[in-house]
This record gives structure tokens, sequence and C-alpha cells, in this order.
């Protein structure tokens, strides 16, 4: 490891030592467990994605008796806050929760990371009995997405651009009602039925375990027919805003359409979730690789544009509500393709990714004490929310893998099956713990 990066690596560590207590909070309200927040900057919300990834990053810093109240804490109050039909609230505060504070009509629901995140904790000591009385309410916020959100092509849709996460996401944002394919939300939930299955199985629910794997297989085979681009060698989020076929028409009936999406070749970071989820095959993520290696869409000095800047809408732009998904730098978005590329075994472009990452982290907190929510990805600057704690904490687990795992004095220098390296997917030798289920 170069000095630079061990340096700025500390000082992150003590960094997040010195600030993690600041994303616990006690019961309050309508949240009757403890819980984890972003950091501080977010008072006493709870938050879907942004508690299960910082919890990820949190269980690098803290001591298991410390956190684990917290983190179990997070699940528990997200299901108690299932409606009848299956609806989970995207965020709860101690007074109202994202299904009570935006009246009614269909809204995006809590996305799918809650069974992932009840599986990082139960996977500590493989228990999961605390989530036994609850484990159908999983089965009903995974339910309702079959009945509001499943497109007749297999795939999964969001409702409109509503708290999706990468808020201004142009393959989403400003869209009509449930015309987003998104790959985002697909790896997700291949993902999330994955950890129920597990879970299930944990508690000896063998039915429904073999019901979410089945359920799992057919979400990946749609991913492959439907986002996977043979011509670009990527995946790509898909336009399911297509009229019905209507064979009275008589302009239509000589031929009417075969296909139920249209591919948007729109380059978000998000496609590269297929190898984060271990949906791509070794080949086609040889081909991914090379679409994160141009410097002119992805590759940028302080890690991977979350909009490739030879795309029309890319910006650097400080905004809230939404922030901006145009191209800048999270922390959230480096942490996930690095760990796609770590599980194919492009290891050396896991380590760059991992030490650009650091840099850019350590240079905030040397200059001014603190990080922010996202970065210019050419200068590495601030761009918006000072003070921004979240999954930045994630780069703690980035350099303590570089840690563990020096270079290797011959780099793979092809993709690594994931079938074949372990559970985790890690290249031989590696232990890096892992949040994923198996695949």
């Amino acid at each position: 490891m170069n000095p630079k990066t061990e340096f700025y690596g500390n000082l992150i560590v003590n960094y997040a030592k010195e600030n993690y207590r600041e994303c616990f909070r006690e019961p309050d309200g309508l949240l009757k467990h403890p819980f984890i927040v972003p950091g501080s900057c977010y008072a006493n919300e709870l938050w879907d994605w942004d508690s299960w990834l910082t919890d990820l990053a949190l269980r690098e810093i803290a001591a298991p008796e410390e956190i684990e109240v917290y983190e179990k804490g997070c699940v528990l109050n997200f299901l108690e806050h299932v409606d009848a039909e299956g609806r989970m609230p995207i965020f709860i505060s101690p007074r109202k929760t994202a299904l009570t504070a935006f009246g009614e009509g269909e809204k995006n629901i809590h996305k799918p990371c809650l069974a992932q995140h009840a599986l990082l904790i139960a996977g500590r000591d493989g228990n999961a009995e605390w989530l036994r009385d609850k484990f159908d309410r999983i089965g009903l916020y995974l339910g309702w997405y079959d009945r509001f959100c499943l497109h007749e092509s297999g795939l999964y849709v969001w409702l409109d651009d509503f708290a999706i996460g990468v808020d201004n996401d142009p393959c989403t944002f400003y869209r009509p009602p449930k015309s987003s394919g998104s790959i985002y939300l697909n790896c997700l939930m291949y993902m999330e039925l994955l950890a129920a299955a597990q879970l299930a199985g944990m508690l000896g629910k063998d039915d429904a375990d073999n019901r979410y794997r089945a359920k799992a297989e057919r979400l990946r085979a749609a991913i492959q027919e439907q986002c996977w681009d043979e011509r670009d060698g990527f995946f790509y989020n898909v336009d399911t805003n297509l009229l019905p076929v209507d064979k009275t028409q008589n302009l239509h009936s000589g031929c009417p359409r075969h296909w139920s999406t249209l591919l948007q070749r729109i380059e978000v970071w998000a496609c590269f979730l297929p190898m984060w989820a271990g949906i791509a095959t070794p080949e086609q993520a040889g081909r991914m690789v090379e679409h994160y290696r141009d410097d002119r869409t992805y590759h940028a000095p302080f890690g991977v544009r979350t909009l490739s800047k030879m795309e029309k809408m890319y910006a650097i732009i400080k905004s809230g509500n939404p922030s901006c998904w145009l191209g800048p730098v999270w922390g959230v978005s480096n942490y996930l393709v690095f760990d796609g590329l770590r599980r194919y075994g492009f290891t050396a472009d896991a380590r760059e990714l991992a030490e650009k990452t650091i840099a850019l982290f350590g240079r905030d907190i040397e200059a001014i004490g603190q990080l922010h929510e996202y970065y210019d990805p050419e200068t590495g600057a601030g761009v918006n929310h000072p003070g921004f704690q979240n999954w930045n904490f994630l780069a703690v687990n980035m350099f303590h893998w570089l840690q563990r795992f020096p270079p290797l004095e011959k780099t793979l220098e092809g993709p690594a099956s994931p079938g074949e390296a372990g559970p985790s997917g890690a290249s031989p030798g590696e232990t890096f713990p892992d949040h994923r289920p198996p695949l």
C-alpha cells in the first residue's frame, strides 16, 4: 500500500471511530426500537437503503455487542410499519412515515433491501430467530412488489420517480408512471429474493426458501433477456412505456410488436450492478469492465461518474431534493462498483477504485474535517451537504480490504466465475466479509 493511501485510510478510520455514534438513535414516538440514521444531519429519521449500507460500514468500526440492538431495531421498526397491503415506508420519523406524509395514491415503497439488511445481521451467528414472528411481513412487502410493480417482461418497475434513492437518474426521473424497468431496482430485488430465501431456510421454512429462490431465478433470466445488450456488451435500464397490443387495429394487426421493453442506452453507474449482484456471466463482466475503464465515460480521477460524461444530461450541480446523480461521484456508487469488480476478480481495478475513494474522502477530512454527500469527479471537490456520513463510511471497508489483501505479483487479468470463487464470489484466497446472500 502506498504511503498516501495508508495515511488517508487511517485518517478516515479515525474520523469514523470518532463520529459513528452520531448514527445511533434511541426509541422515539413511532420508532419503538433503537435504530441507525445516516448521520447527524438526518435527525431522528430511519431510511431504507441508507440504514442498511450505513450498518454495513459500521460493522467494520463498532463492536457487535454495541451495534446489534440498533441494527436489529432498523429491521424491526420497518416490519412493524407494514400495512395490510404490504406497503413498507421508505422512511419513518417519530411522528410520521412516508406512507402518511405524502398522501394517498400509488407511491414507491421501501426499496428491496430489508431482507438483505436482516441477513447481514443474522449472518453474524447464523441465527434469525429474532425475526420469526415477523418474517411473514417480509413476504407481505415482497408480495406488494409483485402486485403493483411486476411487468409482463418479468422485470419490476418503479411506480414513479419518487424517492428512488438515485434521485434524478434520467432513466426514471420525469418519466411516466410505471415506465422504468430500472436495472438498479431489479438487481436489488434479485438479491432481496435470495436473502429472503436464505432467511426462510434459517427459520426452517423450506417452502418459502424454494419459492423465493425460484422467483430470483426467473428475475435473473428476465434481466439477462431484457437488459443485456449484446451490441454494446453492457446491461441497461429498459423502457416499459409501450402501448398494449391491440389486434383489432388493422394498421398494426399484420405484425404487432413481439417485444415487451425497449433498451434505454443511457450509461448510468447502476448498469454495473449486475456484477455486484452476480447476475453477469464472466464473459459479460469482461466486456462490462471495458466500459468502467473508459475515461470518456465513467472512469474519473476520483471514482465512478454516476452518469457517463458523454451523456447530454451530464451535469455537476449542487442541489437537494433531488440530490444530483447526473455525474458526481458518490461514496455508495464507488463502493458497489468496487464490490462488483472485486467479486469477478478484477483485482487491479478494484484496488484502483478503493484507492481513489480513500484519497477523495481523506483529502476532504484533511481539508475541512468532514465529508460531503457527493463530489466533483475531476477535482475531488465536495459539491453539497458537508457533514454527510452515511455510506461514506464504506471507505473503511475498502481500506480494510486493501490492508488484508496486498497486491499479488501477478494481477488477475480476466473475470473469475462467481460460482467457482466461493459463496462471496471473492477472488481465490480472499475472505472479505460479504453482505450478499450466496449465489
